[in-house]
């Protein structure tokens, strides 16, 4: 093995639950060897990483399961990459080639000896990923307890039992499933009330799952400065703090507040060909469908909760849907748009969220608002008004050079 690899340049591997493909290409594109890795032999698998030269360009297929085999060639000093699995697919449908494990492996090995890095995609480490495996266990939970309160809920309509309480699963309300799960008063046949028991168990238990995990959300957060800094944007709470930390992992990735939108699924997208039509009105925008839901999720839920904070938040959503009374939803993506530009440099400049803007340099703080608005309206008078231009444009309406009479 070490003559076939002693002059591989680049590797690449179809990653698979149980096994991966490996292809080995030299530093002219030739394809020098190929291997087979299974997966549930673990010392065999270390022991045929431990054969690749170190500094080996690995290239895989950022399918499901890939954390724990990159984190494994990691400490045989090898070279990971991630490649973006959709780009991938278009690229080999372009190509016009079959799928199959080997054809996928060769496809993966090719990618080394392109001249940009279009097909990467950020590998996230192994910190990153275990602060998203508690994240999303705890959304798991959540999830599977409204689906236990619709069930009870269910019970409840199916034999025609009826209550008061706004809120079936408060204070009073589980007093009264207690009361109902003890003495039966609602006279419910033998099958029906085990259901009814065995729902209100299961709840009981989501319920103490969920108060271990956030117990251990509030321990992590008097650690971490991220999440404490996170929480002072309007809101952002302890939930969502931990969850923009895990899901974003580095905002350095992002060139810019913009790309990181477009990563959470709220940059619209257009998909323009040939002129447009003047007969109709131009087609809006929408937002793109490939990206990370969970923070599109988050933005939103935070964007709910900035609208109800007031302030600066509540006047951008009432003068995008005047009032409230249209464009609910459009006012609301306003929102995550400016709450992603504040987390951004928040996050980007390690400075907590203030409300008031500081004042900019060499600016008379101390003079009045209206002051000021006065002294702006008299200058406005003195100095000539400048001439009309074509709106986006810049150019003035007159021609830049006239016309030389006939």
């Amino acid at each position: 093995m070490n003559k076939l690899t002693s002059n591989v340049a680049c590797a690449g591997m179809d990653v698979h639950y149980k096994f991966s493909n490996v292809t080995f290409r030299d530093d002219k594109g030739k394809v020098v060897s190929r291997q087979r890795l299974d997966h549930p032999d673990r010392p065999k698998l270390r022991q045929r990483l431990a054969q690749w030269p170190p500094g080996l360009p690995v290239i895989m297929e950022a399918s499901f399961g890939w954390g724990w085999l990159s984190d494994l060639m990691d400490e045989y000093g090898l070279d990971v990459h991630l490649s973006n699995c959709f780009k991938i697919e278009r690229m080999r449908q372009a190509r016009g080639g079959v799928k199959t494990n080997k054809k996928d492996a060769d496809l993966l090995s090719l990618l080394g000896f392109e001249q940009t890095d279009w097909w990467t995609v950020w590998r996230a480490p192994s910190e990153v990923r275990n602060r998203r495996e508690q994240m999303r266990f705890r959304a798991d939970l959540v999830a599977m307890q409204t689906a236990v309160k619709s069930r009870i809920h269910a019970v409840f309509h199916r034999h025609g039992i009826f209550h008061d309480f706004s809120d079936l699963f408060g204070a009073k309300g589980r007093m009264f499933l207690n009361e109902l799960c003890m003495t039966n008063t609602a006279t419910l046949s033998a099958e029906a009330l085990a259901a009814l028991r065995g729902q209100v168990k299961l709840l009981d238990h989501l319920r103490r799952q969920l108060a271990d995990v956030t117990r251990v959300l509030h321990r992590q957060m008097a650690r971490t400065p991220l999440t404490l800094r996170l929480k002072t944007v309007p809101g952002i709470g302890l939930i969502l703090a931990h969850v923009l930390a895990a899901e974003i992992g580095c905002v350095g990735r992002f060139r810019t507040h913009k790309a990181l939108a477009s990563h959470s699924l709220l940059a619209p997208r257009s998909s323009d060909t040939g002129e447009a039509d003047p007969r109709h009105s131009p087609q809006g925008r929408h937002l793109g469908g490939q990206g990370n839901r969970t923070l599109k999720w988050a933005w939103i839920e935070a964007a709910h909760g900035a609208v109800r904070s007031g302030g600066r938040w509540r006047e951008m959503f009432e003068r995008v849907t005047d009032g409230g009374r249209k464009d609910r939803g459009r006012g609301y993506i306003k929102g995550t748009r400016e709450l992603v530009k504040v987390t951004y440099a928040v996050w980007s400049k390690g400075a907590d969220y203030r409300d008031v803007r500081p004042a900019r340099g060499g600016r008379d703080t101390s003079m009045s608002t209206s002051k000021r608005k006065t002294m702006s309206k008299s200058m406005s008078k003195c100095t000539p008004r400048r001439k009309p231009s074509r709106s986006g444009t810049g150019q003035l309406y007159h021609p830049m050079v006239h016309a030389l009479p006939a």
